[in-house]
């Protein structure tokens, strides 16, 4: 674990709570030089602890009005069962998530649909082709109750 100091923290919640701040709006909300903070994000850059600045884009502002969560277990009988399916899941554009466990669940797909019909198709016509797929359960999101994108600092 890095060690940082108290002026690592405030610089890495104020970049939490807006990613798009110069360094001159970051050194007026930490109460630091902005030269020496930019120098500090660099260095935070440099070291691994922030690892991207993004924008987040609600997909039911673009006509994604579905999200359907799918566990999959995979018929793990040959060896590379797993990078076939991650590597063939990576093709389709709608899959905006994989995740891998350890326990009954093998992966986990997010996949994103403008409607039931499109996820429908999405279902039949790319992910039942994934390889190794030996059983699916698809969870169906209702709603956000709490999604947060900040770490506690």
């Amino acid at each position: 674990m890095q060690k940082l100091d108290d002026l690592d923290r405030r610089i890495l919640r104020a970049l939490q709570d807006d990613a798009t701040l110069t360094a001159a709006q970051l050194g007026a909300r930490v109460n630091y030089a902005p030269a020496s903070c930019w120098r500090r994000v660099e260095r935070l850059e440099r070291d691994g602890i922030i690892t991207a600045r993004r924008i987040v884009i609600d997909p039911k502002a673009l006509g994604y009005e579905v999200e359907v969560s799918l566990r999959i277990t995979l018929d793990k009988t040959q060896s590379n069962a797993f990078d076939l399916f991650i590597a063939a899941a990576h093709e389709i554009p709608e899959v905006n998530e994989i995740q891998t466990f350890l326990g009954r669940v093998d992966v986990r797909l997010n996949v994103l649909a403008r409607d039931m019909t499109h996820y429908q198709q999405i279902y039949r016509t790319r992910i039942l082709k994934l390889p190794h797929i030996a059983d699916i359960e698809a969870l169906m999101l209702i709603s956000n109750v709490l999604e947060r994108e900040v770490l506690p600092i």
